[in-house]
Parts: structure tokens; sequence; C-alpha cells
């Protein structure tokens, strides 16, 4: 399974940015996808899953109404569109491919326990 995360960069507080992870090697709409980031010196934080078949979504409260997970299944990709962004959303952000099809063990999928292929990340920056 690869998995590529895309659409990182440099923008300004109030900005808008959409990720993208497109995924390979594996029946993408069997499992659900989720979006993890990394703050320097800080450990990898839950922001969002989405189920596989797109119907269900979970967000962490730091980014819930801001953030909106979505996927193509026919183009085995997932999304993670992030608006109102604040620096504390400055990160390393990685996509995911879970356990799970879908969000029945939310328990385990807010943690990278609830995952088996990761993605190589992308560097997302808010300056104020």
């Amino acid at each position: 399974v690869q998995l590529q995360a895309s659409g990182g960069g440099l923008v300004q507080a109030g900005d808008s940015l959409r990720l993208s992870c497109a995924a390979s090697g594996r029946t993408f709409s069997s499992y659900s996808m989720g979006w993890f980031r990394q703050a320097p010196g800080k450990a990898r934080e839950f922001v969002g899953v989405v189920s596989g078949s797109g119907d269900d979504t979970k967000y962490a409260d730091s980014v819930k109404a801001r953030f909106t997970i979505s996927r193509d299944n026919a183009k085995s990709t997932v999304y993670l569109q992030m608006s109102s962004l604040k620096p504390e959303d400055t990160g390393v952000y990685y996509c995911a491919m879970s356990l799970f099809s879908g969000l029945e063990h939310t328990e385990l999928m807010i943690t990278t326990s609830g995952y088996d292929y990761w993605g190589q990340g992308t560097q997302v920056t808010v300056s104020s």
C-alpha cells in the first residue's frame, strides 16, 4: 500500500488549504481514512477520519467546523479541506489507512494504533 499526501504549503492565518492523499495497493473504499498532524516537538495528533463509504466522519474538537474530510473512492483519494487556518494548525499532516471500514472503533481510530499504513506527510505552515 502506498499513500501519497500533497497540497501543503505556507499560508496566512484565516486562509484555506486543501490537502490530498492518493492511495494505491488496496481496495480503497473498504477502509476508513484518517488525517493526523504533528507539530515540532509534539506527538502526532488525530485530526479527523472518514469511513470507507464516505458517509461518516469524526473530527478532533480543535478542528471541528473548520476542517472537512471527504473522499472520492473512484479516484482512491481522500481530501482534507482546511479553512480559517490558525498558527496552531502548523505541522506535518499525515494521511493514514485504517484497519477498519466504518467508524465503530472510534476509541482506537483517534489514535495512531488504529491505522496500519501511513503517507509521508506534507508540511502546513500558518503564519500569523
